[in-house]
């Protein structure tokens, strides 16, 4: 990927992008399962920001097969990472995450693997790599973010003898069904962004990482402070300084109370949920299709970047930079690959 196309340019092409890109993810993963790298003890996940976001949903599907996995923040952990069975799966778009990069050179060279979307790169020069195809994203990623989640559910399918589910091959279908329903809708929501301080993202088990995405969405497009954290970490105290700010909640159970309770004591919250709940004059209900946990967070995330760029315009941000520039977060593209 040669630089950076613009938010709106990202999404525009989305869903076709989309569907281009997984059946080629498939067949690289179909092609590593035949090669028996897909077996064995669960993989570790380990990213930084969107890339660790992305990896909740999958890690909560392979749990849910009985198979051990975790993800893991790159930047938290000791170097060298402790010795263990279980692969690493390093998640970097770019494929020059320093630290992502650091726990990967630490790691026995059979047990590395990764997801990239830029090649060459650093990172797929050291692991075995699973592909995006280089695609074009823009600077607060949009497509990049949404094919990383799907390579890393198709990659919980296909772990320890699964099989890819067929729904991955018509998501971008439903992708764009759902947009053309919700975007305006959505779209009508930011005026309740626009002049708050702050905004609280919740989620529960696998919709954990799309409220993190979210809230660092919100971070870097529209300049408004926000939290992601999950639904049983809300309810334990962080929900005591709701404030005036807007309050975004995904899931179908313990969700529709929370967002009831805060909405009844006059809070705005969005509700992005598979259940047919009535919106009120402080809740305001965005229906998803009830798909598998992965599948979903592709399409939680598109709710979020309509919204996200429907605040931005009407707070007057300008969406294509950020303020910040560290220089120790990327290494140089020809850094890396030593065995």
């Amino acid at each position: 990927m040669n630089g950076y196309i613009t938010f709106a340019e990202a999404r525009a092409t989305q869903a076709e992008e989309l569907g281009r890109a997984i059946p080629l993810i498939a067949a690289q993963l179909t092609e590593r399962q035949e090669a028996g790298e897909l077996e064995g003890p669960g993989p570790v996940f380990v990213g930084i920001g969107a890339s660790l976001a992305a990896a909740c949903a999958p890690v909560w599907e392979l749990r849910s097969r009985g198979i051990h996995s975790w993800r893991l923040g790159a930047g938290d952990l000791p170097i060298p990472f402790p010795e263990s069975a279980h692969p690493i799966v390093g998640i970097s778009q770019s494929g020059r995450s320093a630290e992502t990069l650091a726990v990967l050179e630490s790691t026995p060279p059979q047990l590395r693997l990764a997801v990239v979307n830029t090649e060459p790169s650093p990172i797929a020069q050291l692991a075995s790599t699973i592909s995006l195809g280089s695609l074009a994203d823009s600077y607060a990623s949009t497509l990049g973010y949404t094919a990383t989640v799907a390579a890393l559910g198709m990659l919980a399918d296909a772990w320890d003898g699964g099989r890819i589910d067929q729904g991955w091959f018509t998501l971008h279908e439903t992708f764009a069904a759902v947009e053309a329903d919700l975007t305006g809708r959505v779209s009508a929501l930011a005026e309740l962004f626009r002049t708050v301080r702050s905004s609280d993202f919740v989620g529960a088990g696998p919709a954990v990482g799309s409220a993190e995405a979210g809230a660092l969405l919100f971070r870097e497009v529209a300049r408004i402070p926000a939290t992601g954290m999950s639904t049983r970490q809300y309810l334990h105290g962080s929900m005591e300084s709701a404030g005036d700010g807007v309050h975004v909640v995904f899931g179908d159970s313990r969700e529709l109370d929370l967002a009831t309770t805060l909405s009844e004591a006059g809070h705005h919250v969005i509700l992005i949920s598979g259940e047919p709940v009535a919106s009120t004059e402080t809740l305001h209900v965005v229906q998803l299709p009830k798909l598998r946990a992965s599948q979903r967070a592709v399409l939680e995330a598109l709710v979020m970047q309509i919204l996200v760029g429907a605040v931005a315009a009407v707070r007057g941000v300008e969406i294509e930079e950020f303020v910040f520039h560290n220089a120790d977060t990327k290494v140089p593209v020809d850094a890396g690959g030593a065995a």
